[in-house]
């Protein structure tokens, strides 16, 4: 493959929020994508041919672009909402595609009260909601315990964010969890100390929430900063697509 071919490569990591309506009462934001919308987003990636990958391949293309497609995907949904399981998964296997659901352990069965003011409160998943999602080929990963931004946070707490949530995950979900989501997108001020924690602690990529299209020549760098395209209702994914 030539270096010209490898430069062209690209990942599309998409993220979402929230797939259906809002509880009845409360109020519509960004973060929900109603079902019609995110079929016709599902149906234009398989019409322009970007193949949507699992965790395992996506983590071997960033080792080795040779891997993966010129065009691949990875579908990625940040915080754990309950509509996860009931509303969001079943159009996915329609599809047949794997995704990735990043969940904050101290609000697995509880509330999203970590947006509470600017997000509708909605239930999380619990436990038995989390390990179906895996049965179905939903990947579970790391949102960090408390949801925190971590440029508030200093090296330790950083740390135990990293730690604490992955020892909880891979003990419940008797596996080994290897992607992490900052909240807010956010991975603090000290870069180079944050991809020392995450290499230590045993993540093998971290994810951004906004971005754009993740080149394959980049990869390798952006290993612990992966940028994603933010998905919400007005979205134009040809278009962002399109740039790759």
């Amino acid at each position: 493959m030539s270096q010209a071919d490898k430069r062209s490569k690209a990942v599309a990591v998409l993220a979402y929020h929230k797939i259906g309506e809002p509880p009845s009462g409360t109020w519509m934001t960004w973060n929900y994508v109603s079902v019609e919308t995110f079929n016709a987003q599902l149906r234009l990636l398989q019409e322009h041919d970007w193949q949507v990958l699992d965790v395992d391949r996506f983590l071997a293309g960033l080792e080795d672009p040779t891997a993966l497609p010129q065009k691949s995907a990875l579908l990625t949904f940040d915080d754990g909402y309950a509509s996860m399981l009931s509303v969001a998964e079943p159009v996915l296997a329609g599809f047949a595609f794997p995704s990735v659901l990043f969940v904050p352990t101290d609000f697995i069965g509880a509330t999203n009260s970590f947006d509470a003011g600017n997000e509708p409160d909605e239930p999380i998943c619990g436990w038995p909601e989390l390990l179906e999602l895996s049965h179905r080929g939903v990947a579970i990963e790391s949102h960090g315990v408390s949801h925190l931004s971590f440029e508030g946070l200093d090296p330790e707490e950083q740390a135990r964010e990293l730690s604490d949530s992955k020892s909880i995950l891979d003990e419940r979900l008797r596996r080994s969890v290897s992607l992490f989501s900052y909240p807010f997108g956010d991975p603090g001020k000290e870069g180079e100390h944050c991809e020392r924690l995450m290499r230590r602690t045993g993540y093998q990529a971290a994810f951004l929430y906004k971005g754009g299209i993740l080149r394959l020549s980049e990869a390798r760098l952006r290993r612990y900063t992966v940028p994603r395209i933010a998905v919400g209702p007005g979205t134009d994914l040809l278009k962002e697509l399109e740039t790759a």
